[in-house]
């Protein structure tokens, strides 16, 4: 029962309105108490001087690819970026602890960082969860096991529907409604998923019968359905399960010039229902000006500002060298040429959905490149509620999540912004509303887009905030004028309470917890589900589903953390 107190910090805590209080803040048993009411009274066992500090919740990235088998094949794709990781050397020399134990074992690369280094490098900027956005259902334990390997943060992921063959069979056939939600309920639960995430909804199927593109209102040249049936049925599924998260959706027409009208579309297939367009982005795309390319930022803010039931996160891209890992089979093909360098990955499993790995570079001087990094710009600053925004770069599509701290300063400083903005191809200088922008995110606004609106969107009620009662998920900054600097390297960060990270080094390496949900759902469709398996999987459908005592062994015996569903009004 000891107690520990960070002194002196100023706190931005955006759950309970708390901008900027000078306060200390007490933890016992890995969880914040509330301030005892004689302090001289009480025994403080470990006390850490955050004077003048910021003080906020870790950082939460609900949207990061970090496991799985693309993620996998991301990693073998480019050895050579583990190979000239300029972090490798430091990596293998490694930190000790008392005992003499190395605390951070080998592991490297940049734009796909090994499971280990993923742990320590969100953990060393002060991040203390991360949520993987596209499990394959059939291969949710290998997902599991990826983000098990990973050290220090929390994590969960995202099971893909709506291009898996036996959903789209029962829509086809019109089959009951009911019959569906239990579908998802039962896959939600078998593969011990947050939430559920379809990617280009229908089109990953349709690609597979050489269908080479699927608006929201084009007809599934195989099943007949169109991808506005799928959102509105998955959506209806997961508001009637009671699911936290809303659809997870990556929208038709990824990257295409004109898709503005199909992300827009996207958002009313809801039917006001929550959901959430993850990397909006590269669904922000107009065809004006000379090039047909152009920013269609505004208009995409200004239809999430005038829907309450839409989020979003960003995808912003950041230049340099990534690769591109997503299950958009169907756009990861048409990008294949493009890569850089020359080689690339397009695969399937079990007509679940599939995968594309394509990797790429992105450049100041190309005109697309920089008007991508204008458009995610252009959306952060453009939408009014932050609680609806979610800070991402699509690790590793847009850039790696450790440039999160550059991208934080390009949102608080517009003087850094315009001089990056002219670095860039003049023409998209020129088409760019980015310069009137005046904005500048507080201190009190990055808290909401990186830890607090997070938590909220994923229904993690203990985490994400400070107040009596929450994991004792921390970071503590020195208030730097260089924000970049200032988030790159926090004075402390504690995970559970516990000193992870001192000045950017790692000092301790818990195990994180998994966050899913269990939602109730008629077990009458597992004889469906055992009847389509035995007649097409290669798998016993009767080890389909992962007990809780195999995914607390998969990830090497970390706590499970179930996320409560929304309670029946």
């Amino acid at each position: 029962m000891s107690l520990t107190r960070l002194k002196g910090g100023i706190l931005y805590d955006p759950t309970h309105s708390v901008n900027g209080e000078r306060r200390d803040l007490y933890v016992r048993d890995g969880r914040v108490v509330a301030d005892p009411a004689s302090a001289s009274a009480v025994t403080v066992d470990h006390e850490y001087d955050a004077t003048g500090m910021i003080v906020m919740a870790g950082g939460i990235d609900l949207h990061s690819h970090i496991g799985g088998g693309k993620t996998n094949l991301s990693r073998l794709l480019l050895p050579e970026d583990h190979r000239s990781d300029p972090v490798r050397d430091s990596a293998y020399e490694g930190v000790q602890d008392s005992a003499g134990r190395y605390l951070r074992l080998p592991s490297c690369g940049v734009c796909t960082p090994g499971t280990l280094a993923t742990g320590y490098r969100y953990a060393e900027m002060g991040y203390t969860a991360a949520f993987e956005p596209a499990m394959m259902p059939s291969n949710a334990r290998h997902t599991h096991l990826e983000m098990g390997d990973t050290p220090i943060i929390d994590h969960g992921a995202y099971v893909m529907l709506g291009n898996d063959e036996l959903f789209l069979q029962m829509l086809a056939a019109r089959d009951h409604f009911e019959r569906l939600r239990d579908y998802v309920g039962w896959t939600l639960c078998a593969s011990k998923a947050l939430g559920v995430k379809v990617v280009n909804p229908g089109g990953i199927s349709a690609f597979k019968f050489n269908q080479r593109s699927l608006d929201v209102d084009e007809a599934h040249v195989h099943y007949g359905i169109t991808p506005r049936e799928v959102l509105r049925t998955l959506s209806r599924a997961l508001t009637e399960l009671r699911v936290p998260h809303p659809l997870h959706v990556h929208a038709s027409n990824l990257g295409v010039p004109g898709n503005i009208d199909s992300t827009i579309a996207t958002m009313d297939a809801a039917d006001g229902l929550p959901i959430h367009l993850t990397h909006i982005q590269f669904h922000s795309y107009g065809v004006e000006g000379p090039r047909k390319f152009s920013s269609g930022a505004r208009a995409i803010a200004d239809a999430v500002n005038a829907r309450p039931n839409v989020s979003i996160d960003v995808g912003q891209i950041i230049f340099g060298q990534t690769v591109t890992a997503s299950g958009d089979t169907m756009m990861q093909f048409k990008n294949a040429p493009l890569s850089t360098p020359r080689k690339w990955i397009v695969g399937d499993i079990e007509c679940d959905a599939g995968c594309g790995i394509v990797p790429f570079r992105y450049r100041e001087q190309s005109y697309v490149n920089a008007l991508q990094w204008i458009i995610g710009l252009e959306i952060f600053l453009l939408v009014d509620d932050p609680w609806r925004v979610s800070m991402t770069t699509d690790h590793p599509n847009g850039g790696p999540f450790t440039s999160y701290p550059h991208l934080i300063r390009l949102l608080m400083d517009k003087t850094f912004r315009d001089e990056q903005l002219a670095k860039l191809h003049p023409e998209a200088q020129v088409a760019s509303a980015l310069p009137e922008l005046k904005r500048e995110l507080s201190l009190y606004e990055i808290a909401i887009i990186t830890r607090a609106g997070p938590a909220r969107l994923l229904g993690l009620k203990d985490r994400g905030h400070l107040g009596a009662g929450a994991a004792a998920d921390i970071a503590v900054y020195r208030d730097e004028p260089d924000r970049e600097r200032m988030f790159t390297s926090p004075a402390y960060v504690f995970k559970d309470g516990q000193l992870v990270a001192r000045d950017g080094t790692l000092v301790a390496t818990p195990t994180g917890g998994i966050h899913y949900v269990s939602p109730d759902f008629d077990r009458g469709i597992e004889k469906t589900l055992r009847a389509y398996s035995d007649a097409n999987l290669v798998g016993n459908f009767a080890h389909a589903a992962i007990s809780d005592d195999e995914i607390c062994g998969c990830c090497r015996g970390g706590k499970l953390l179930p996320v409560a569903c929304f309670a029946n009004p």
